[in-house]
Protein backbone atom coordinates (compact mmCIF):
# COMPACT_ATOMS: atom_id res chain seq x y z
CA UNK A 1 0.00 0.00 0.00
CA UNK A 2 1.77 3.41 -1.26
CA UNK A 3 1.16 6.01 1.19
CA UNK A 4 0.57 9.26 -0.20
CA UNK A 5 2.08 12.55 2.01
CA UNK A 6 0.69 16.37 1.36
CA UNK A 7 4.14 18.64 1.20
CA UNK A 8 3.22 21.23 -1.18
CA UNK A 9 1.95 23.95 0.78
CA UNK A 10 3.71 27.30 1.20
CA UNK A 11 3.25 27.37 5.10
CA UNK A 12 2.71 30.93 5.76
CA UNK A 13 2.42 30.53 9.45
CA UNK A 14 6.21 29.65 9.58
CA UNK A 15 7.35 31.62 7.05
CA UNK A 16 10.44 32.60 9.20
CA UNK A 17 11.58 28.68 7.84
CA UNK A 18 9.07 27.84 4.99
CA UNK A 19 10.49 31.45 2.56
CA UNK A 20 13.41 29.04 2.30
CA UNK A 21 11.82 25.37 2.08
CA UNK A 22 9.16 23.37 1.91
CA UNK A 23 7.70 23.78 5.58
CA UNK A 24 7.68 19.49 5.55
CA UNK A 25 11.32 20.38 4.62
CA UNK A 26 11.78 22.20 7.99
CA UNK A 27 14.12 20.36 10.39
CA UNK A 28 13.76 18.57 14.00
CA UNK A 29 17.13 17.24 15.35
CA UNK A 30 18.12 17.63 12.09
CA UNK A 31 16.02 16.11 9.71
CA UNK A 32 12.91 17.36 7.79
CA UNK A 33 9.78 16.73 9.25
CA UNK A 34 8.92 14.78 6.54
CA UNK A 35 11.72 12.12 7.05
CA UNK A 36 9.91 11.58 10.70
CA UNK A 37 6.37 10.98 8.97
CA UNK A 38 8.63 8.86 6.31
CA UNK A 39 10.21 7.06 9.37
CA UNK A 40 6.74 6.08 11.35
CA UNK A 41 5.10 4.66 8.20
CA UNK A 42 8.21 2.68 7.05
CA UNK A 43 8.58 1.42 10.97
CA UNK A 44 5.02 -0.52 10.26
CA UNK A 45 6.56 -1.58 7.05
CA UNK A 46 5.25 0.67 4.53
CA UNK A 47 7.82 2.00 2.40
CA UNK A 48 6.64 2.98 -0.63
CA UNK A 49 5.53 6.76 -0.87
CA UNK A 50 4.52 9.21 -3.14
CA UNK A 51 5.40 13.19 -2.07
CA UNK A 52 2.97 15.22 -3.17
CA UNK A 53 4.95 18.23 -3.97
CA UNK A 54 4.59 22.07 -4.81
CA UNK A 55 6.22 24.66 -3.38
CA UNK A 56 10.19 25.00 -3.65
CA UNK A 57 9.27 21.21 -4.79
CA UNK A 58 13.34 21.11 -6.18
CA UNK A 59 14.47 21.31 -2.21
CA UNK A 60 12.78 17.72 -1.34
CA UNK A 61 14.15 16.31 -4.79
CA UNK A 62 17.29 17.25 -4.12
CA UNK A 63 16.93 15.99 0.33
CA UNK A 64 16.38 12.42 -1.39
CA UNK A 65 18.95 12.98 -4.33
CA UNK A 66 21.40 13.43 -1.77
CA UNK A 67 19.81 10.72 0.48
CA UNK A 68 21.80 7.59 -0.48
CA UNK A 69 25.10 9.30 0.01
CA UNK A 70 24.63 10.95 3.28
CA UNK A 71 23.73 8.15 4.85
CA UNK A 72 26.60 6.23 3.29
CA UNK A 73 30.36 5.47 4.29
CA UNK A 74 32.57 6.05 1.16
CA UNK A 75 35.87 6.15 -0.19
CA UNK A 76 36.09 8.65 -3.11
CA UNK A 77 39.43 7.21 -5.09
CA UNK A 78 41.07 9.69 -7.60
CA UNK A 79 44.53 7.71 -8.01
CA UNK A 80 43.47 6.34 -11.39
CA UNK A 81 42.53 9.68 -12.66
CA UNK A 82 39.03 9.30 -12.61
CA UNK A 83 36.41 9.55 -10.23
CA UNK A 84 35.26 5.76 -8.17
CA UNK A 85 33.17 6.15 -5.41
CA UNK A 86 32.58 2.95 -3.07
CA UNK A 87 29.81 2.54 -0.71
CA UNK A 88 31.36 0.36 2.33
CA UNK A 89 28.10 0.41 4.39
CA UNK A 90 24.24 2.20 3.99
CA UNK A 91 22.05 3.19 6.44
CA UNK A 92 19.42 4.20 4.32
CA UNK A 93 15.53 3.03 4.80
CA UNK A 94 14.48 0.52 1.98
CA UNK A 95 12.13 3.46 0.51
CA UNK A 96 10.46 4.14 -2.78
CA UNK A 97 9.90 7.48 -3.11
CA UNK A 98 7.93 9.24 -5.77
CA UNK A 99 7.81 12.85 -6.18
CA UNK A 100 5.58 14.59 -7.79
CA UNK A 101 4.84 18.08 -8.64
CA UNK A 102 1.28 18.76 -7.88
CA UNK A 103 1.28 22.89 -8.79
CA UNK A 104 2.25 25.70 -6.86
CA UNK A 105 -1.20 27.18 -6.21
CA UNK A 106 -3.05 23.40 -6.56
CA UNK A 107 -5.44 22.95 -3.26
CA UNK A 108 -5.02 19.96 -1.18
CA UNK A 109 -7.66 17.79 -2.70
CA UNK A 110 -6.45 18.70 -6.46
CA UNK A 111 -2.47 17.39 -4.93
CA UNK A 112 -3.93 14.10 -4.64
CA UNK A 113 -6.23 14.30 -7.76
CA UNK A 114 -2.42 14.88 -9.75
CA UNK A 115 -0.73 11.69 -8.13
CA UNK A 116 -3.99 9.24 -9.20
CA UNK A 117 -2.13 7.28 -12.12
CA UNK A 118 0.79 6.88 -9.40
CA UNK A 119 -1.22 5.20 -7.21
CA UNK A 120 -3.37 3.27 -9.31
CA UNK A 121 -6.46 1.06 -8.59
CA UNK A 122 -5.71 0.30 -5.21
CA UNK A 123 -6.22 1.19 -1.50
CA UNK A 124 -3.62 4.15 -0.31
CA UNK A 125 -2.62 5.79 2.91
CA UNK A 126 -2.82 9.95 3.26
CA UNK A 127 -1.42 12.32 5.25
CA UNK A 128 -0.06 15.90 5.99
CA UNK A 129 3.84 16.89 5.89
CA UNK A 130 3.59 18.64 8.99
CA UNK A 131 2.20 16.60 11.56
CA UNK A 132 3.83 13.71 14.02
CA UNK A 133 2.20 10.99 15.54
CA UNK A 134 2.52 7.72 17.36
CA UNK A 135 -0.63 6.63 15.80
CA UNK A 136 -0.26 2.50 14.74
CA UNK A 137 -0.43 2.53 11.18
CA UNK A 138 -1.17 -0.93 11.24
CA UNK A 139 -4.36 -0.81 13.59
CA UNK A 140 -5.39 1.92 11.56
CA UNK A 141 -5.72 -0.64 8.23
CA UNK A 142 -7.34 -3.14 10.18
CA UNK A 143 -10.04 -0.57 11.15
CA UNK A 144 -10.29 0.45 7.83
CA UNK A 145 -11.01 -3.02 6.23
CA UNK A 146 -12.72 -4.24 8.58
CA UNK A 147 -15.40 -1.79 8.12
CA UNK A 148 -15.15 -1.48 4.13
CA UNK A 149 -16.16 1.98 3.94
CA UNK A 150 -14.45 4.18 1.31
CA UNK A 151 -12.64 7.04 3.84
CA UNK A 152 -10.77 6.27 6.95
CA UNK A 153 -9.45 9.10 9.25
CA UNK A 154 -7.88 9.86 12.42
CA UNK A 155 -9.57 11.45 14.93
CA UNK A 156 -8.07 13.53 17.93
CA UNK A 157 -9.16 15.17 20.87
CA UNK A 158 -7.09 18.85 19.93
CA UNK A 159 -9.91 21.06 21.51
CA UNK A 160 -11.61 23.54 19.33
CA UNK A 161 -8.90 24.57 16.77
CA UNK A 162 -9.82 22.95 14.32
CA UNK A 163 -12.70 21.04 11.67
CA UNK A 164 -15.35 18.83 13.72
CA UNK A 165 -16.26 15.69 13.42
CA UNK A 166 -19.72 13.89 14.19
CA UNK A 167 -18.97 10.00 15.16
CA UNK A 168 -21.15 7.98 16.30
CA UNK A 169 -19.74 5.08 19.08
CA UNK A 170 -19.13 2.77 15.81
CA UNK A 171 -17.24 5.19 14.35
CA UNK A 172 -18.44 6.32 11.43
CA UNK A 173 -18.85 10.01 10.96
CA UNK A 174 -22.16 11.20 9.81
CA UNK A 175 -20.92 15.04 9.39
CA UNK A 176 -17.83 16.64 8.25
CA UNK A 177 -17.20 20.47 8.60
CA UNK A 178 -15.38 23.33 9.49
CA UNK A 179 -15.53 24.47 13.16
CA UNK A 180 -18.05 26.91 15.33
CA UNK A 181 -17.80 27.88 18.75
CA UNK A 182 -19.98 25.45 20.42
CA UNK A 183 -18.19 22.45 18.58
CA UNK A 184 -16.46 19.33 20.59
CA UNK A 185 -13.08 18.88 19.98
CA UNK A 186 -12.51 15.46 17.89
CA UNK A 187 -10.59 16.70 14.65
CA UNK A 188 -8.83 15.19 11.34
CA UNK A 189 -5.06 14.72 11.98
CA UNK A 190 -4.50 13.15 8.61
CA UNK A 191 -3.50 9.56 8.68
CA UNK A 192 -6.23 8.17 6.50
CA UNK A 193 -6.51 4.96 4.46
CA UNK A 194 -8.70 5.65 1.02
CA UNK A 195 -9.91 3.77 -1.18
CA UNK A 196 -9.46 4.66 -5.20
CA UNK A 197 -12.66 5.43 -5.71
CA UNK A 198 -11.91 8.46 -3.62
CA UNK A 199 -10.44 9.86 -6.54
CA UNK A 200 -13.54 10.47 -8.26
CA UNK A 201 -15.02 12.51 -5.53
CA UNK A 202 -12.11 15.21 -6.02
CA UNK A 203 -13.00 17.93 -8.92
CA UNK A 204 -9.57 19.44 -9.71
CA UNK A 205 -6.62 21.73 -8.72
CA UNK A 206 -9.27 24.19 -6.42
CA UNK A 207 -10.50 21.04 -4.43
CA UNK A 208 -9.94 21.66 -0.92
CA UNK A 209 -9.58 17.97 0.37
CA UNK A 210 -11.43 18.98 3.76
CA UNK A 211 -14.23 20.61 2.00
CA UNK A 212 -16.76 18.66 -0.65
CA UNK A 213 -14.53 15.41 -1.07
CA UNK A 214 -14.88 14.91 2.89
CA UNK A 215 -17.72 16.70 3.56
CA UNK A 216 -19.69 14.61 0.94
CA UNK A 217 -17.98 11.33 1.68
CA UNK A 218 -19.67 11.79 5.22
CA UNK A 219 -23.14 12.17 3.93
CA UNK A 220 -22.66 9.58 1.72
CA UNK A 221 -21.55 7.34 5.02
CA UNK A 222 -18.70 6.45 3.79
CA UNK A 223 -16.60 8.33 6.08
CA UNK A 224 -15.19 6.37 9.40
CA UNK A 225 -12.76 7.59 12.42
CA UNK A 226 -10.09 5.63 13.79
CA UNK A 227 -9.87 7.44 17.38
CA UNK A 228 -6.22 7.63 18.13
CA UNK A 229 -5.67 8.56 22.08
CA UNK A 230 -1.54 8.81 21.67
CA UNK A 231 0.51 11.74 20.91
CA UNK A 232 -0.32 14.29 17.77
CA UNK A 233 1.18 17.48 17.38
CA UNK A 234 0.94 19.69 14.14
CA UNK A 235 3.83 22.29 13.17
CA UNK A 236 2.22 25.65 12.07
CA UNK A 237 4.08 27.64 13.96
CA UNK A 238 7.56 28.59 15.29
CA UNK A 239 6.14 27.77 18.82
CA UNK A 240 5.23 24.68 18.10
CA UNK A 241 8.52 23.87 16.24
CA UNK A 242 10.29 24.36 19.03
CA UNK A 243 8.31 22.75 21.46
CA UNK A 244 8.90 19.40 19.30
CA UNK A 245 12.70 20.04 18.80
CA UNK A 246 12.51 20.09 22.37
CA UNK A 247 11.00 16.60 22.95
CA UNK A 248 13.13 15.34 20.38
CA UNK A 249 16.56 16.89 22.07
CA UNK A 250 15.59 15.40 25.52
CA UNK A 251 14.94 11.94 24.07
CA UNK A 252 11.11 12.60 25.02
CA UNK A 253 9.50 12.46 21.59
CA UNK A 254 6.39 10.00 21.29
CA UNK A 255 6.15 9.65 17.57
CA UNK A 256 9.81 7.88 17.76
CA UNK A 257 8.22 4.51 17.64
CA UNK A 258 11.20 2.69 15.86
Amino acid sequence: MKTLILAGGYGTRISEESQFKPKSMVELGGMPILWHIMKLFGHYGFNEFIICAGYKQHVIKKFFGDYFLHTSDVTFDFTCGKEDMIVHKNASEPWKVTIVDTGLNTMTGGRVKRVRDYVGNESFLLTYGDGVSDVNILELVKFHRSHGKMVTISAYNAGQRFGVLDVDKEGQIHEFREKTQGDGSLINIGFMVCQPEFFDMIDGDDTVLEKSPLETAAKMGQLMAYKHTGFWQCMDTVREKELLEKLWTEGRAPWKVW
